[in-house]
């Protein structure tokens, strides 16, 4: 019976669990849902609720004063958006992933969704968020059950076939340029480069390897996008980054450790 019960965990057929939210971290009925929404205790992955706004939040492709909007003036202001939020949140810790929906449902607009490599600098984040603004508004953040984003996007989305459009269930991920992945990410990948490289250096050549410093690269950035505006609302900067956590754990073990977290729940209230 408990194998059974682990095999369905998170599926249509689990009728406890609700799987829209073990899918994907969010559920159009809310706290109104029929099935549980178990909250994780950690996790690698932060759910950044309705933080991206988007200049076309009521019609699409029209500013709120009715005129048409240039699609270019649209991706332009995500993706300064999109880089903000980066810097910000790297200062804690390395990102593997950071999505932003491009739904319109009310569960989904403007969620923002950033996983780390490591669980314990999603913690450090999650502490340092509390309380903080974004743009006046304030920013709601939570540990996610997301680990893997290829069962949280709609595929029909990513071919240009969705038929559900931005009410879709799953996730649509708004895309960034090419050129500004690989100038967020790709630091990554020389750093780990750079690391690799030393190892075979001699004492009297190595050369220190940790990233530049924060002020160096907003100066940079500045020159680099000089005349697009920038979204930068933060109103504190955040720790150093912390000690490595253990490895994170497969889709298996958080089942078996959410359902652990069930059956916990059910004896502290019976």
């Amino acid at each position: 019976m408990a194998e059974h019960l682990a095999s369905i965990f998170g599926t249509e057929k689990d009728r406890v669990n609700c799987p829209f939210y073990f899918k994907i971290g969010a559920c159009r009925h809310g706290d109104r849902c029929s099935r549980l929404h178990t909250r994780p205790t950690v996790s690698p992955t932060l759910l950044l609720s309705n933080m991206y706004h988007r200049p076309d939040m009521i019609t699409p492709g029209v500013e709120p004063q009715g005129q048409p909007l240039d699609p270019r003036k649209i991706q332009e202001h995500f993706e300064d958006f999109y880089e903000d939020i980066f810097e910000e949140l790297s200062k804690f810790g390395e990102i593997e992933n950071l999505n932003v929906c491009d739904n319109l449902a009310d569960h989904m607009i403007g969620n923002v969704y950033v996983q780390f490599k490591e669980e314990d600098h999603a913690a450090a984040t999650l502490q340092a968020l509390q309380g903080r603004f974004y743009s006046g508004r304030p920013i709601i953040a939570d540990f996610s059950p997301v680990t893997d984003f290829r069962e949280a996007t709609c595929r029909q989305y990513e071919e240009n076939d969705c038929n559900r459009g931005g009410y879709c269930n799953f996730m649509h991920v708004k895309m960034i340029s090419r050129e500004l992945r690989r100038k967020l990410f790709g630091k990554y990948h020389r750093h780990r480069g750079s690391r690799s490289r030393s190892r075979s250096l001699s004492p009297h050549h190595r050369r220190d390897y940790d990233r530049p410093d924060r002020r160096d690269y907003r100066d940079s950035r500045e020159r680099d996008r000089s005349g697009r505006r920038s979204h930068r609302r933060y109103d504190s900067d955040g720790p150093r980054r912390r000690s490595r956590s253990p490895i994170r754990e497969g889709s298996e073990e958080r089942r078996a450790r959410i359902e652990q977290w069930n059956r916990e729940r059910e004896e502290r209230q019976s």
